[in-house]
């Protein structure tokens, strides 16, 4: 098994997979990214994307492998070259068997708060979710061309005890007036491996799935929950007016974007129970009561 872009999830993705026994690679760039892959009982090999192909892929070989791309893409533009590398690279190693894809949610755009499920139409406006769109329509490309099987994840906003926003809260940054407020949508980390390792070995061919806990609320909900939680005080409100200079950038664009996501088709098909299956049980989890 081959992890591409062996991060925060993929170094839980690897440990996972090592208990039980199965041969890791995780493919990191830095040094200090693959000692942390390496504490996981993976092995870790490291492979710039964003980089040309080196002649030598360090004995690399993709056929007949299963991978996990959790690769982000860059920073800036409308397109991912780390997944036009990553295929190139395929096209070297050989067509691996199957592809699990974390992608975004971000590709359906502003759905103005409506439900949405997997067979809405796509329609990024993001720079973020243009580039994760193309990396869809590259993989799907390979996919056809190679026969090798494909799974797209399209993961809403990741949550885990150490990834709360909390020194945001602490800091007294302002978020948008609660009825003004864009809806959103979330997965806890540990609910997300498990889909990651569900869809790897159940999803059929071809599986796309939204990946959520199918409870969304609005962003400020969010904010006010986890500062309740955390025992620390909400974050002063402001008109949706007023959020331009006084939030990030990227901030702005996800307030620029509301839809309520259906996770239905991830549970039937992958037969899965998330573990935290709200909000609510997953910040219990972080801040338990005595």
């Amino acid at each position: 098994m081959i992890i591409v872009g062996c991060g925060y999830i993929g170094r839980a993705v690897a440990r996972a997979c090592a208990a039980r026994g199965e041969s890791v690679v995780g493919i990191v760039r830095s040094a200090e990214s693959a000692a942390a892959v390496e504490a996981t009982g993976a092995r870790a090999l490291r492979l710039d994307l964003s980089r040309e192909l080196p002649d030598d892929l360090d004995g690399l070989a993709t056929a007949g492998e299963l991978v996990f791309h959790f690769a982000p893409p860059p920073g800036e533009g409308d397109q991912d070259p780390l997944t036009a590398r990553l295929v190139a690279l395929f096209g070297r190693g050989g067509a691996p068997r199957r592809v699990v894809y974390i992608g975004t949610t971000g590709v359906y755009g502003n759905c103005g708060g409506d439900w949405v499920d997997e067979d809405r139409p796509v329609q990024p406006v993001a720079a973020r979710a243009r580039r994760r769109w193309d990396a869809e329509q590259r993989l799907r490309a390979w996919s056809a061309a190679s026969g090798g099987e494909l799974v797209i994840l399209r993961v809403a906003g990741i949550y885990a005890c150490d990834r709360l926003p909390l020194a945001r809260i602490e800091s007294g940054q302002p978020v948008v007036r609660a009825d003004e407020a864009p809806w959103t949508n979330r997965i806890h980390a540990e609910d997300l491996v498990a889909v990651c390792l569900a869809a790897m070995e159940q999803a059929p061919a071809g599986g796309l799935y939204n990946v959520c806990d199918g409870h969304p609320s609005t962003m400020t909900d969010y904010f006010c929950r986890v500062a309740d939680a955390a025992g620390l005080p909400r974050p002063p409100q402001i008109p949706l007016a007023e959020a331009p200079g006084q939030v990030s950038a990227g901030m702005l664009s996800y307030l620029a974007e509301s839809r309520r996501l259906s996770n239905r088709r991830m549970l039937e098909e992958l037969s899965l129970s998330l573990r935290y299956p709200n909000l609510e049980a997953g910040l219990a989890a972080c801040f338990p009561t005595t």
